[in-house]
């Protein structure tokens, strides 16, 4: 029988979380690396070159993303320290962390109804969503920045699968059973979210601030000042489209309310969401 977690410290609560996850709480080291180096002001792509010339699986997957049709170069790129100036360091970066969380979303079940893998599939179509969402509205240079919180946006929810396997469980049945908000069952079953969750350990790998906030606020954006709500903004939108369509992993963020007041705050219209949509 499960106990519900209504008195407790939530940041009690992410601590012993963060101690129970083991391996997934280790960022791979060449991604530590990347991380550091992209952070110091006085890096360059060499020094990015160097730590990646020796990561044959990242340094393929950087080449893959330089010649893909998004970037639309007009020949291939074969060398790594080439792509790396192409990118910039900051894309290098976000290419490296989505390569590693990748790794952490598996077939294993979380629930009757999905599996880990529902839950990258719905944060794919998410990052997609936001990626086109940052064309629409001619911010084509954040465009894999959004990319990136979208994929991540719900690592809490890994957090959750390994730390609280058995209250997650128990938390989607409810969620699912009487379309009270997720966030709401989380915080009385677990005594914390997974937005929490998710920016907490965001935290302990040491990404950006703002990929931080975007975790830890996508569906409660109304407390974040308004030079911080945009990407979280875009990220709740996106989450809410993505739902609608029940791609992957999806429960009651569908009934997140969004008008034109909301969309417009990130230069959206109504038209621009059902273009996206179809």
């Amino acid at each position: 029988m499960l106990s519900t977690s209504v008195a407790a410290d939530p940041a009690q609560v992410i601590k012993t979380a963060l101690a129970k996850i083991g391996d997934i709480a280790t960022l791979p080291e060449v991604t530590a690396k990347i991380i550091s180096v992209v952070d110091d002001p006085k890096s360059t792509a060499r020094d990015l070159h160097n730590i990646i010339k020796n990561d044959p699986a990242l340094s393929t997957k950087i080449l893959k993303v330089v010649n893909s049709a998004f970037y639309g170069l007009p020949g291939q790129v074969s060398e790594i320290d080439r792509a790396i100036v192409l990118l910039g360091l900051s894309a290098v970066k976000n290419i490296a962390i989505s390569a590693s969380i990748s790794r952490l979303f598996t077939s294993d079940r979380i629930s009757d109804r999905f599996s880990a893998r529902d839950i990258w599939k719905h944060s794919v179509a998410v990052a997609v969503t936001m990626r086109q969402f940052c064309g629409v509205i001619g911010k084509r240079p954040f465009a894999e920045e959004a990319f990136l919180a979208g994929l991540i946006h719900d690592l809490g929810l890994l957090v959750e699968r390994q730390a609280f396997p058995e209250q997650l469980k128990e938390v989607i049945r409810i969620a699912g059973e009487t379309n009270r908000p997720f966030c709401e069952v989380e915080a009385e079953l677990i005594g914390a979210d997974h937005q929490a969750l998710g920016a907490a350990l965001a935290a302990k790998w040491k990404f950006p601030r703002g990929l931080q906030t975007i975790l830890g606020y996508h569906h409660r954006i109304a407390n974040l000042a308004d030079d911080l709500r945009f990407a979280a903004t875009l990220a709740y939108i996106a989450d809410v489209l993505v739902c609608h369509e029940r791609i992957g992993f999806h429960l009651t963020a569908d009934q997140q309310p969004l008008d034109d007041t909301l969309l417009e705050s990130v230069g959206l219209s109504v038209d621009d969401f059902n273009a996206v949509r179809a």
